[in-house]
């Protein structure tokens, strides 16, 4: 299915999960808070949101890997760029959507999973 995460209402009424891989940074913030919107929305009660990418998080120093990949995506287009967990976070929790846990990855990468309260 095609989705814009922007778009609302979403073209489907329920669903057990969302998983999206590699969107939050590489798109604007909008498109993160209409995933939320939708997520929220859409997810049956416990249904789970699934994120993968990399993140700024402020426990840890951003690998440098990672502040290069940003600047890159800043510099094709000013909206793009790697999101502050914490923000994300929030940005959930404002649709109803309570986080689980984040889990390190390779590469430098999180998965990060939400529950639908």
């Amino acid at each position: 299915m095609d989705l814009d995460a922007v778009q609302s209402p979403w073209p489907i009424e329920e669903v057990a999960a969302v998983i999206c891989i590699n969107m939050v940074h590489i798109s604007p913030w909008e498109a993160t808070i209409g995933l939320m919107h939708g997520a929220g929305e859409a997810l049956v009660s416990g249904g789970a949101v699934y994120l993968y990418g990399p993140y700024r998080c402020s426990d840890r120093s951003l690998d440098p890997s990672n502040l290069a990949f940003d600047q890159d995506l800043r510099a094709r287009d000013v909206r793009w760029g790697l999101r502050d967990l914490d923000s994300v976070i929030q940005c959930a929790a404002n649709h109803g959507l309570e986080f689980e846990r984040a889990i390190d990855m390779p590469a430098n990468n999180l998965s990060v999973i939400f529950r639908r309260i």
